[in-house]
């Protein structure tokens, strides 16, 4: 599904930096799950975590009812009255169940525009048609273990030698974009110091912009400049571009540089290709 910040447009570049060792994956800002459901299930221990209440009850509801939950949005109205109203309820006291929130929360990220979870979209939309996602996200998140805990909590829990945390936190200066959760300056400065002292490695993405350079400028951190298209802006500016950072603290070539080892032709993989043209931005001590 959409989301504000989804990673749809970077989610083979992303996956292309993935180390090549590691036993337990951590997504610590899931949002809409693009990198978790694009990245294929292996031996690995998952986590998926977000901080929205109402999203980690959607995914758990997913998991755990399935066949309830599309029933129950089986004749969901695509109206401006009906999701005024569905998105009232869920910011009441009214103590909802599980698998109707959940509904009604779905309702309304499918609705919205753009996603936003605020207005109406007045968009032609056939719920029916997200049923065999919603079955087949059911059978993805069999294994996985789905957290609500403040990102700060979650890395220090699973923090292991063996793990690998992907992080993709609301964009510096675009924090008021997502509903139900509070991210602030501070929070992010908590989140640089949480991960430049872990056992494990970390890949972050984030939007480019100086602070989060200044930031993440550290000895035993890489960061990579990139972009991707804006999707909202295409609509008004088509192939406009977003820049983007992606910080690590582990050489993202590896998973490339393996594939050519393999390989016995002179030709590069999608990885490879991926990782090409890409921008060094800093690299422990040297900037270029």
């Amino acid at each position: 599904m959409s989301w504000v910040g989804g990673k749809k447009a970077l989610r083979d570049e992303i996956l292309a930096r993935f180390p090549i060792e590691y036993s337990r994956y951590i997504e610590v800002f899931g949002g809409g799950g693009w990198v978790l459901f694009h990245k294929q299930p292996q031996n690995d221990f998952e986590v998926y975590n977000d901080f929205n209440a109402n999203l980690v009850n959607l995914y758990r509801c997913v998991r755990e009812h399935s066949d309830e939950l599309i029933d129950m949005l089986r004749y969901t109205l695509n109206s401006r009255l009906d999701f005024e109203y569905v998105r009232h309820m869920m910011k009441t006291r009214t103590n909802i169940p599980d698998v109707r929130r959940a509904a009604y929360f779905y309702q309304v990220i499918r609705q919205s525009y753009a996603s936003g979870l605020d207005s109406y979209g007045s968009q032609p939309h056939n719920m029916w048609n997200n049923f065999p996602l919603i079955t087949e996200a059911c059978a993805r998140l069999q294994p996985v273990v789905i957290e609500n805990k403040d990102f700060e909590k979650l890395i220090r829990q699973y923090d292991r030698p063996e793990s690998f945390f992907y992080c993709d936190p609301p964009y510096y200066d675009t924090e008021n974009y997502y509903p139900d959760v509070s991210f602030t300056r501070d929070d992010h400065e908590r989140l640089a110091f949480s991960l430049c002292g872990i056992q494990g490695k970390f890949l972050l993405s984030y939007n480019d912009c100086q602070p989060i350079r200044e930031l993440y400028s550290k000895v035993g951190i890489i960061i990579e400049s990139t972009s991707r298209l804006s999707n909202i802006a295409q609509r008004y500016e088509g192939g406009k571009q977003y820049a983007e950072l992606l910080i690590s603290n582990y050489d993202t070539t590896e998973r490339a540089r393996s594939i050519a080892q393999l390989t016995l032709f002179d030709t590069l993989e999608a990885s490879q290709l991926l990782l090409k043209e890409r921008k060094i931005i800093w690299n422990s001590t040297i900037i270029q």
